[in-house]
């Protein structure tokens, strides 16, 4: 055909590299959260430059978006699948353009080319319209000979499945992935890496012979069709996992998690394509050169190489595989009655000192907070007193999760103010004598208490916000972002830089919450009452999840727990997941090995049903509050089965008793404890909004200041009756009021168990059906009775009919 009637490969080239920088800037104007956009655009100053992770998406991201995609699209114009080569070429640079801008903003290869799949969802819909653009200008393009056979990628692409566990990282791990699918993550287990190898092998060289015959136009096409071959295999991996997980994983039960969990799947697999993919193609390449040039390399000798490499590879990560334990104090013998011992981590439980596990159930209290007050005339907190603890103790609670501020703990940089932390002294003082533990959580919502300012001016779909609570003024560097929200406090251009800053250490501030974490570790390091501490509540995302919020996250988490340590504090730390779990029910969280401190507790908040985005907007469930539980605990086992704890919970609006009760039921069925949100919530608290009732288990009449009626069916959920303390280790819990069933097996050190009841059972053992339970004593505790006695090997409590 005549030439002068083709498009060159070059122009398609160029039409695609065009198509795609309109689409980025319009896409940047659009968006004013930044989260649907290949490139978002916070109004954030470009100056001063202060790290590359300021102007990396500049220098960075959009060269290598816009030159790979140029690159690709030139090599396969005279392919005969054009439209999906295309797709595949904007969708891999994507890919490797938010893989190689996260290596350059962080430094760490694994977590840049695991999260560069978090930016899938941006890429096939720019990748499907570009496509488009090109499809239709290339109609009169020539379309290049097919090669009679797809090249053999079968060495790369046994190399390609084999390194898959040596690279894994954070890929198949966590939430979506349960034992039986095939996920090639030691964490996994045998058989799922053996068979996630096998599958992308596989995949590998069936998409190749389809892919090898229609994506043709030279070596650069050959290289790009077996590096398509790869992603395609990440996919087929992902739809094996999602099939088996419709049935190991119980499929749609009352919620869309199968929908949710094959999309991270197929990101999972898709991002380890592109950012290894080339070992498929080099594969092609060589293949194909082969054919015409046989290596002097017998085939036989190659595919015992191989082998050989494919056996090393599958081994290597299991047999370097940690398998640390937390190391659990010398159990003692005996307890006095009203004892707080120290309590660490034991294998998947928290533990006293006397070898007993505990069940840290509670509420959080917000009355040490430095919230913004919407209303001056209204106070944003209400006192603090001992009759509050009194009031918790007495509904059978044993643990508070106390919300502290930084901005009132440190108000000048470098400065603390005593007089907060007397408050803090004088709290955890007064939990102690009614027998409530403390954890010590250092609060934000939003990240400070600064509201929007008068003359801010906010893009369209963004409005002004109420400030809430968090870090001081000195510690916010937000760049000129503007303070205002989309959606909801927690996306903010103000607040997502803001975070950024604090991710990245600029200008000390992440340091100055270091260390004064070691100042508070320091000061309570000899109070056995403190259960712990809470590191930060529900971290942002900041602008470039996830790399903020995993890798930078358990950076921080790291430089933390070594300074609580530092300062001779050994008390249990609770490490949170970003924000995104509160507003999704998942999250990725940490990387596992962030920290080598086996006193650790996983305390993701388990909001499923209740403030989650599906809920707020009216959406179908994403995530059951049944389904929450489980992916939590998925999470918690790659830090090596490391118990899970609540930090907060509730909230749940319409049907509040009955997802209460939903709740409750799967918080003893695995046996966890937590703390519900919140004690009291005055009327004056930013996240009150402005309404009658000031929200809480204790609500308050706004207009007079009393006491509301309290929700008593709710009450009757929460203060169910459960094992406070329990010899060696609880084997199964289920509870509704007075009604409980409760088995154990008793270990080393004390055989007292302390059971809680809501009403009292009277004096009469005979109240309780016990097994290996000698000395069964009851005595009132507030409004209900505590039992007590001796439990010895397998033992059983049941009440109630149970």
């Amino acid at each position: 055909m005549n030439g002068m009637c083709r498009m060159s490969s070059n122009r398609l080239a160029w039409i695609a590299t065009l198509a795609l920088g309109l689409l980025v800037i319009v896409q940047a104007a659009a968006d004013p959260s930044g989260l649907l956009s290949l490139l978002g655009w916070t109004g954030a100053d470009l100056w001063p430059i202060r790290a590359p992770w300021q102007i990396a998406p500049f220098v960075v991201y959009l060269p290598v978006l816009l030159g790979v995609t140029w690159w690709a699209v030139r090599s396969i114009a005279g392919s005969r699948w054009l439209f999906a080569a295309t797709t595949g070429s904007v969708v891999l640079a994507v890919l490797l353009a938010k893989f190689a801008m996260s290596l350059v903003a962080a430094g760490d290869l694994g977590t840049a080319a695991w999260g560069s799949g978090f930016a899938l969802a941006k890429a096939i819909p720019a990748g499907l319209i570009v496509a488009g653009v090109v499809a239709i200008a290339g109609r009169s393009r020539s379309v290049a000979d097919a090669p009679d056979d797809a090249p053999s990628v079968w060495a790369g692409a046994l190399l390609f499945g084999a390194i898959a566990p040596l690279l894994a990282g954070q890929w198949w791990a966590g939430a979506p992935y349960d034992r039986w699918m095939p996920a090639p993550n030691v964490l996994n287990g045998v058989l799922a890496t053996v068979g996630g190898i096998v599958v992308l092998a596989l995949g590998a060289i069936g998409c190749q012979r389809v892919l090898g015959r229609r994506v043709a136009g030279g070596t650069a096409a050959t290289f790009l069709a077996g590096w398509f071959a790869a992603m395609g295999a990440g996919a087929l991996l992902a739809l094996a996992a999602s099939i088996v997980g419709m049935v190991s994983d119980d499929g749609f039960a009352g919620d869309l998690w199968p929908l949710m969990g094959g999309y991270i799947r197929l990101a999972d697999g898709v991002a380890y394509g592109a950012c290894t993919g080339w070992i498929v193609g080099l594969a092609a390449v060589w293949s194909r050169r082969q054919s015409t040039q046989p290596s002097p390399i017998p085939r036989p000798a190659l595919r015992a190489g191989a082998v050989t490499l494919a056996a090393v590879a599958v081994a290597v990560p299991f047999l370097a595989r940690p398998d640390a334990q937390p190391a659990s104090p010398a159990p003692i013998d005996s307890v006095e009655a009203g004892t707080l011992l120290p309590l660490r981590v034991s294998g998947e439980v928290i533990a006293d000192a006397a070898g007993r596990e505990v069940l840290l159930r509670g509420v959080n209290v917000n009355q040490l907070v430095d919230f913004y007050a919407p209303r001056p005339e209204v106070p944003s907190t209400l006192p603090l007193t001992d009759a509050d603890f009194a009031g918790i103790a007495d509904h059978g609670f044993n643990v508070v999760r106390l919300a502290l501020s930084w901005s009132a703990l440190e108000p000048e940089r470098g400065r603390y103010d005593e007089a907060y932390v007397d408050q803090i002294r004088v709290a955890v003082a007064q939990a102690k004598a009614h027998g409530l533990y403390t954890v010590l959580d250092m609060h934000q919502d939003g990240w400070s208490n600064a509201p929007s300012p008068d003359d801010v001016s906010c893009r369209p779909g963004t409005s002004p916000m109420w400030g809430y609570d968090g870090a001081p003024e000195w510690a916010t560097i937000t760049d000129g972002a503007p303070r205002c929200q989309f959606t909801g406090r927690d996306i903010s251009p103000a607040g997502g830089r803001a975070f950024n800053n604090f991710y990245y250490d600029t200008d000390g501030v992440q340091e100055q919450l270091v260390q004064a974490w070691a100042m508070l570790a320091g000061e309570f390091k000899d109070e056995d009452a403190v259960a712990g501490y809470d590191l930060l509540n529900e971290p942002n995302f900041g602008e470039s999840a996830p790399l903020t919020s995993s890798l930078l996250l358990g950076r921080f988490y790291d430089r933390t727990i070594d300074a609580i340590r530092e300062a001779g504090a050994e008390q249990i730390v609770y490490f949170e997941p970003s924000i995104l779990w509160s507003g999704l029910g998942f999250d990725s969280g940490p990387p596992a090995g962030f920290t080598d401190d086996t006193n650790i507790v996983f305390s993701p908040h388990l909001y499923a049903e209740s403030i989650t985005m599906d809920a707020s907007l009216g959406l179908p469930t994403i995530v059951s509050i049944e389904r929450g539980f489980t992916l939590a605990d998925r999470v918690a086992h790659k830090y090596g089965d490391i118990p899970v704890w609540t930090g907060e919970y509730g909230y749940w609006g319409d049907g509040l008793v009955d997802k209460a009760a939903r709740f409750a039921q799967e918080q003893d069925a695995h046996i966890q404890g937590g703390t519900y949100w919140v004690w009291k919530q005055a009327c004056g608290d930013p996240q009150n909004g402005i309404q009658e009732l000031g929200n809480g288990l204790m609500p308050v009449l706004c207009s007079t200041g009393e006491d509301a009626p309290r929700n008593t069916a709710l009450l009757d959920v929460l203060t169910r009756a459960y094992p406070r303390y329990a010899p060696g280790r609880i084997t199964h819990l289920a509870a509704e009021g007075d009604r409980l069933e409760l088995t154990g097996t008793a270990g080393e050190g004390s055989c007292r168990l302390e059971v809680w009841f809501p009403s009292p059972i009277g004096t009469d053992p005979s109240a309780v059906d016990t097994v290996g339970v000698e000395d069964v004593a009851f005595t009132p505790l507030g409004e209900g009775s505590l039992m007590t006695g001796c439990a010895t090997g397998d033992y059983e409590v049941r009440t109630g009919g149970a």
